[in-house]
């Protein structure tokens, strides 16, 4: 039946302001409620401890503050004085310092020039205080811009930056190409964003093909990698493929999810692989994680196991 579900169904309920409104109304209320276990916090404040406690065990971690598509230039330098914000609070915490943001968070939808602004803010603040900020990939209208700008930031000599790829999406493995000989870092993920044929892979089979294949160029050809998953079988085979090169186990690391498959994390860990976890924080959850439900229907079992099972 879960395999049945749509990724256009959960991008259907993500874009239902009635459902947000209620999910946001209830949904943090309380410390032991359902979302919490998948969201940090409402606030930046409200996410020390849970990133406090990943570190103390071990793992490493993005902090990620939900939000996007943001109206006005006004509510673009708002959300870019709150990552300013966000970064106080990190080096104040004494945590590990790295970032993800959306930029259009940060004004794209408004205008280039004000995004790119935005974003330099940022990133000059971050360098300052030996940060790392991932530039995360929406969906695939953005795919171009948001490389672009990636682009121009890495231009100008800023290095305390990466960026995200789609396996997804039919151009990504020439995207990767291009990332690579900047010698930039990715992160790779299948895509949480449902996309319209003539742009994306629309079977699991071919996402999942594509995945491989780029992450096998990343390990032998790229910088740092990020293979996020929580997919047993490719993580299998990237273990394999690193096993077979001889690629050693600081040269790339595992990212997943705040919340979902800790026994997982923890036994990658335990066989000496970095692995990162993804931390969102903010009001703005019901939309992200609806996208994350829908990005394979299988999630909503690592969900539900992840509720009846605390690991």
């Amino acid at each position: 039946m879960l395999d049945s579900l749509s990724k256009g169904f959960f991008h259907l309920l993500a874009a239902s302001s009635a459902l947000k409104s209620l999910a946001s109304s209830y949904g943090m209320r309380h410390q032991t409620s359902f979302a919490r276990r998948f969201i940090a916090g409402e606030s930046v404040e409200e996410a020390m401890p849970a990133a406090r406690t990943l570190g103390t065990n071990g793992l490493l971690l993005t902090l990620d503050q939900l939000g996007e598509s943001v109206a006005s230039a006004a509510d673009a330098a708002a959300a870019t004085q709150a990552y300013l914000h966000v970064i106080d609070v990190i080096e104040g915490a004494g945590i590990e310092r790295n970032l993800s943001i959306k930029l259009t968070q940060l004004g794209l939808d408004i205008d280039r020039v004000t995004c790119l602004d935005n974003l330099r803010r940022i990133l000059d603040r971050a360098a300052a205080g030996a940060f790392f900020v991932r530039i995360d990939m929406e969906n695939s209208p953005y795919t171009e811009a948001t490389l672009e700008i990636f682009e121009t930031v890495w231009g100008l000599g800023l290095r305390n930056v990466g960026v995200v790829l789609q396996s997804c999406l039919h151009r990504s493995e020439q995207d990767l190409a291009r990332i690579n000989a900047l010698g930039a870092r990715v992160r790779l993920v299948k895509g949480a964003y449902k996309e319209p044929r003539s742009v994306a892979f629309q079977q699991k089979s071919e996402v999942d093909a594509a995945f491989v294949r780029m992450m096998q160029t990343l390990l032998s050809e790229g910088t740092y990698p990020a293979i996020a998953t929580h997919d047993e079988a490719i993580i299998a085979a990237t273990k394999a493929y690193a096993a077979e090169k001889g690629i050693g186990l600081d040269r790339f690391e595992f990212q997943m999810l705040y919340g979902i498959r800790r026994d997982l994390q923890t036994s990658l860990m335990a066989d000496g692989y970095r692995v990162r976890v993804y931390v969102p924080f903010g009001k703005e959850w019901f939309p992200y994680f609806m996208r994350r439900l829908g990005e394979r229907p299988a999630n909503v079992g690592f969900v539900l196991k992840g509720i009846l099972s605390e690991r």
